[in-house]
């Protein structure tokens, strides 16, 4: 069950619907825009539904409905509704399943290695989609922070690893842009659903598989090179990659997430940058 209303939002029953007849609303899912957990009418039948409201600067609806409608994917949100402008709001048909962060606390007897090579294996198969996609916008997470940011860290020699290597080129493909364990759902140790596409288009290959790798403050699992190798593992069946960027781009990333966790996350990062420039 998602919570209760943790923050003041927009009134989701006054926005301008045209195949969709809202009823109820469910919960309050945590998200950078207004996301409501919801029933409905629709085509004549009762329909639990997401709905997500443009909020946060940067909030990109357009681009998510032409990307999912360009793509055709069976694992992506079927869309049923959205404002005249493609701007405002989108209704998707609620998928089921779990996040892995869910999965794993509920159970101790989950482990992360049974689901991680159709995780790597399932990014590898979004990378071949075909289609005219624009470019993924520009994001700071892409260029290196100056060096002041990096000594006020006590880590310099990250920023000159990062400057001494950086890539001449980008392997460009269809990439997702925030493809990590909250935008992925599971259900019977198959991924059921692929979520938020708002960062998606064309864009840099070993960067989106970064993503995919990087540790968020509280994760429980890709936390050791036996994770990630499965991962990979995944991926390398249906793709290719370039694994020295992709450790590249995973110590970029580490450098901006490093002040986002408490000490614990903080020496973990640490220790992987440590690790990954030599």
């Amino acid at each position: 069950m998602h919570p209760a209303k943790w923050r003041e939002t927009i009134d989701p029953f006054e926005l301008d619907y045209h195949h969709f007849q809202l009823t109820e609303i469910l919960g309050y899912p945590h998200a950078g825009n207004d996301v409501f957990h919801a029933k409905g009418i629709y085509q004549q039948q009762e329909t639990e539904v997401y709905i997500k409201v443009a909020r946060q600067q940067g909030a990109d609806i357009r681009r998510e409905i032409d990307t999912i409608l360009k793509l055709n994917l069976e694992l992506a949100p079927e869309i049923i509704d959205y404002d005249q402008n493609r701007e405002q709001f989108v209704v998707t048909i609620a998928r089921q399943g779990e996040r892995l962060s869910m999965l794993l606390n509920q159970n101790k007897d989950e482990k992360s290695m049974d689901y991680l090579f159709e995780y790597g294996q399932t990014l590898a198969i979004l990378h071949q989609a075909q289609g005219n996609f624009e470019n993924v916008k520009d994001r700071r997470f892409f260029h290196i922070p100056p060096e002041e940011y990096f000594r006020e860290l006590r880590l310099e020699e990250v920023y000159h690893y990062l400057v001494k290597h950086k890539p001449e080129r980008e392997n460009r493909c269809f990439c997702h842009g925030d493809f990590h364990y909250a935008n992925i759902l599971w259900k019977e140790k198959h991924i059921s659903a692929i979520l938020d596409f708002e960062l998606s288009g064309m864009g840099n290959r070993e960067f989106d598989i970064a993503w995919a790798l990087i540790v968020r403050p509280g994760q429980r699992f890709l936390l050791t090179e036996e994770e990630i190798r499965e991962f990979l593992r995944g991926y390398a069946s249906e793709g290719t990659f370039q694994e020295d960027l992709v450790r590249y781009y995973m110590v970029l990333i580490y450098s901006f997430f490093y002040k986002m966790g408490e000490t614990e996350y903080q020496d973990f990062v640490r220790s992987f940058l440590q690790q990954n420039i030599r």
